[in-house]
């Protein structure tokens, strides 16, 4: 009679509605994580996210995305369980550079450590399973989840920009080209620029852009700073954004294939592309004429992930959340947005229009989060709906009117900047709506004086 209560009370919470999403959501992930390994055998002949996740138990891995996802899982233990975390995974890290220097490996330069970090992540996993229990145990595999999602983004992104190379051998520049006339052609002006500023600024600006899932741990790590005291994630954070951004841009690159500037109308850059497969050799000097755009062949090796920007995207996720930390953080998010954008267009990685649709993107996507923690009302319904409009209608704008947009800037520029505002003015108004009111106090009444 016990068992039968038992296990009515355990299908009573599986039938929760939160409970029922997030079993939905990792079922789609891992679905979607088994789509792109086979995509990534077929196309590209390489392993998939899935494989290149596991061979880092013993293989050499990047140290970057790791480590970071073992600062993530932290956020749920005591001070003293991080310190031994840390400590065991430099331990297993040490262990390794040893064997390997043992038997004579190779290994690609920068990828020595990061084996110790995944080897404690999984071991916190099994902690969890064999040693806790209830809220503590959950509460752990969350963190050892956030950890292993922030890694398998990483993966998963890579293997998106080989699929993106493979499956779309011609590109849309020249209409993305002819549509950021627009503008002003706004990446060939930064270009100069920045030729022109020194090597400093253009070393600063190059670690910013290469940095900035480091710029969003940081982030994450102040937003989450109270879990392990409180036992709980907050509703929102700055790691859910940037998952869903990075899940869903992808998806337009397959839509809109772009390379960017430097490599259709330049030399290329990190080993990938050449003036044998650029229009012309004029970025950052000349901007394009006016010509009837039309698909051009690219090679099979540099992705098309131009389009919308997510590195904008990001860094606005990131100026976003940080409006509510201390000051230092104020600024320091600010300033990655600056230097974001001011990279993204000064090494030609992006056009202008770009940009655009990468603010767009990551504020209806930010939006549609913070609608689902608030519950769908009308003004949530409203605000996603505006944002996916205007991004639908920029996207096709740059598809199919770039003629009339590099013929008419006078209008077109302002069209497209004040649809990026009418998205900024409407995701600030309703997110504002929704941010708890303050109860004004009350001032006492002033007493008669004693006769």
């Amino acid at each position: 009679m016990l068992s039968r209560i038992q296990r009515r009370i355990d299908f009573s919470v599986w039938r929760r509605p939160r409970v029922i999403l997030w079993a939905t959501a990792g079922v789609v992930a891992l679905g979607l994580l088994i789509a792109l390994e086979i995509a990534a055998r077929r196309y590209g002949g390489e392993p998939g996210p899935l494989t290149n996740q596991a061979r880092e138990v013993i293989f050499a891995p990047k140290p970057g995305p790791l480590y970071g996802g073992l600062a993530l899982m932290m956020v749920v233990l005591t001070w003293r369980q991080r310190f031994v975390a840390a400590g065991f995974a430099i331990g297993v890290d040490l262990v390794f550079v040893l064997v390997r220097w043992a038997v004579d490996a190779h290994v690609p330069e920068g990828q020595e450590f990061g084996n110790g970090a995944l080897w404690a992540m999984l071991g916190c996993a099994v902690f969890a399973v064999t040693r806790r229990t209830g809220r503590e145990r959950v509460l752990l595999l969350k963190g050892v989840g956030l950890g292993l999602l922030l890694v398998a983004g990483r993966k998963t992104g890579d293997t998106w920009l080989l699929i993106t190379a493979k499956t779309r051998p011609t590109v849309l520049d020249p209409y993305v080209a002819l549509a950021d006339h627009a503008l002003g052609n706004p990446s060939w002006f930064a270009g100069r620029l920045l030729q022109s500023s020194g090597p400093v600024l253009t070393h600063v600006i190059d670690l910013v852009y290469a940095q900035l899932a480091v710029a969003a741990v940081v982030a994450a790590l102040y937003q989450l700073r109270n879990v392990a005291r409180e036992g709980r994630f907050p509703r929102h954070h700055l790691v859910r954004t940037f998952l869903v951004i990075g899940l869903l841009g992808p998806a337009f690159y397959m839509i809109f294939p772009v390379v960017g500037p430097i490599f259709a109308y330049g030399p290329g850059t990190s080993g990938t592309g050449g003036l044998q497969w650029a229009v012309a050799d004029l970025w950052p000097h000349t901007p394009p004429g006016i010509a009837v755009p039309h698909p051009v062949p690219y090679d099979g090796i540099t992705p098309r992930n131009c389009m919308p920007s997510l590195h904008t995207a990001w860094a606005v996720a990131i100026f976003v959340h940080t409006r509510k930390g201390p000051r230092l953080l104020r600024y320091a998010g600010t300033f990655w947005l600056v230097a974001t954008l001011s990279a993204t267009l000064g090494f030609g990685y992006h056009y202008g229009v770009d940009l655009v649709a990468g603010v767009v993107f990551a504020l209806t996507v930010e939006g549609a989060l913070r609608a689902f923690d608030h519950g769908w009302d009308r003004s949530g319904v409203r605000l996603v709906a505006h944002g996916t409009g205007v991004f639908a209608a920029l996207l096709l704008a740059y598809r199919f009117l770039p003629e009339q947009m590099a013929a008419r800037p006078w209008a077109a520029g302002p069209l497209v900047i004040v649809s990026m505002l009418s998205v900024i003015h409407a995701y600030v108004r309703t997110t504002g709506a929704w941010e708890p009111k303050a109860a004004p106090t009350l001032e006492p009444e002033p007493q008669p004086e004693p006769a």
